[in-house]
């Protein structure tokens, strides 16, 4: 049985009422809040007959480890958090889906910030990623800070959480999955190279980027154009681009 989860803060709880409500194992609202948005989740809950149960601003806080929840928490089952063994079957039936798009993992190396982990979330549920992979130790994982600046996506996107990045990387390429690294010191532009087919796009640490040995597993190292003062961008941001650039290329030579 998998252990429950908070998603606090009104867009999340709303989006996921909104496309999973049979996720919700209960929701805690503030009670005698004017607030019309904890109301409208109030209400959609009881209609859906998910449990809700009232709770004060310091319980809060307590649950959720942040006192920004605004007011509402919803517990859910997270049905999407995979082990290796988990994310090595998301792979192999990926890749044997003729159909559809070519396979887009997001691999994360020492994300630390939930903010930025949670941003990253955010965008590549958007951008179609099959799954997001992170280190165990020594990097972000899921909370309720990450759910709520995912807005939704946390509960979504399989996050697959993994003992050695290295070796993931050594069997993703035995599949045929080329690892595109980051790197301000890459000799090929974003926007230059080849971002077709199968693809494991790994993006770096806060301010130290890739460790070596990641960099080393890449097949394709590519550095973002910098045209100002500023040497580097914040590593969601950075996401985004390299993400939203690879979605332009596949548009324009469809499977």
């Amino acid at each position: 049985m998998s252990r429950a989860q908070y998603v606090t803060g009104l867009r999340s709880v709303e989006e996921l009422l909104a496309s999973a409500p049979s996720d919700i194992r209960r929701i805690f609202a503030e009670y005698q809040t004017a607030n019309p948005r904890v109301a409208a989740i109030i209400k959609a809950a009881q209609k859906d007959g998910i449990d809700v149960q009232p709770a004060n601003r310091a319980r809060l806080a307590q649950m959720s480890g942040d006192a920004r929840h605004q007011g509402v928490i919803a517990e859910v089952r997270r049905s999407t958090v995979l082990d290796e063994a988990g994310l090595r079957s998301l792979v192999e039936a990926r890749l044997q889906t003729q159909d559809a798009a070519p396979l887009l993992l997001l691999v994360l190396d020492g994300v630390q910030d939930p903010h930025n982990l949670g941003a990253c979330m955010r965008t590549a549920d958007a951008a179609g990623v099959d799954a997001l992979v992170v280190p165990r130790h020594g990097a972000a994982g899921l909370s309720p800070t990450v759910s709520k600046v995912a807005a939704g996506a946390a509960e979504q996107l399989p996050f697959a959480t993994v003992g050695n990045l290295n070796r993931v990387l050594g069997w993703l390429a035995d599949y045929g999955v080329r690892i595109v690294g980051t790197s301000d010191k890459a000799d090929s532009g974003l926007f230059e190279a080849d971002l077709g087919g199968a693809m494991a796009l790994v993006m770096g640490r806060e301010h130290t980027g890739l460790s070596a040995a990641i960099s080393k597993r890449c097949d394709t190292l590519v550095s973002l154009p910098m045209q100002g003062v500023v040497s580097s961008l914040n590593v969601s941001v950075a996401t985004g681009i390299c993400l939203y650039e690879i979605l332009r290329q596949r548009a324009l030579r469809p499977a």
